[in-house]
């Protein structure tokens, strides 16, 4: 055997380990291909559209402009409940590219003000003003004020005994 055979044999190519150790991602169109049909999110009933549980998905229902597992940027209001403290959540994709690959540390939650002007702000600064999912903007004002009004507790009424008589 020449050596310069031994010598590819013994040393793999440098370019063959890269595309091994580290794969493409996919695009998001061939993902949503892949997943729309049938996920451990998806939720379906009789006379009913199609509906997805998954994280930073805004308004609930599975597509794609909605979803938060195909495309780049995962968008989503929430109420997450730490004891008898209830907070809102603004769900976004992580910026930074490496922590794509880490579920856990894929998505970013920020808490959300209850005061309704400091709020809206903070969720159109959030869409419009980083220029981040725009498109959802109102969508996501609105899902603001549900959310908002779902965490008001109904006040006890207690009647009185001796004014009925």
């Amino acid at each position: 055997f020449g050596s310069s055979r031994c010598q590819t044999l013994t040393r793999p190519c440098p370019l063959i380990l890269r595309s091994v150790s580290m794969p493409a991602a996919a695009a998001a169109d061939l993902i949503w291909e892949c997943v729309k049909g049938n996920n451990s999110f998806i939720r379906k009933s009789l006379n009913m559209p199609v509906m997805s549980a998954e994280p930073g998905n805004l308004c609930g229902l599975s597509s794609k402009k909605f979803s938060g597992l195909t495309g780049g940027k995962a968008f989503d209001l929430s109420v997450k409940k730490t004891g008898l403290k209830e907070t809102i959540v603004l769900t976004t994709r992580n910026k930074k590219g490496s922590r794509a690959q880490k579920p856990g540390a894929m998505l970013v939650e920020t808490g959300i003000k209850k005061n309704a002007k400091k709020g809206l702000a903070q969720v159109a600064k959030a869409t419009g003003g980083a220029f981040y999912r725009r498109d959802l903007q109102e969508l996501a004002a609105k899902k603001y004020a549900k959310v908002k009004t779902s965490l008001k507790k109904k006040k006890v009424v207690v009647k009185s005994r001796r004014a009925g008589k």
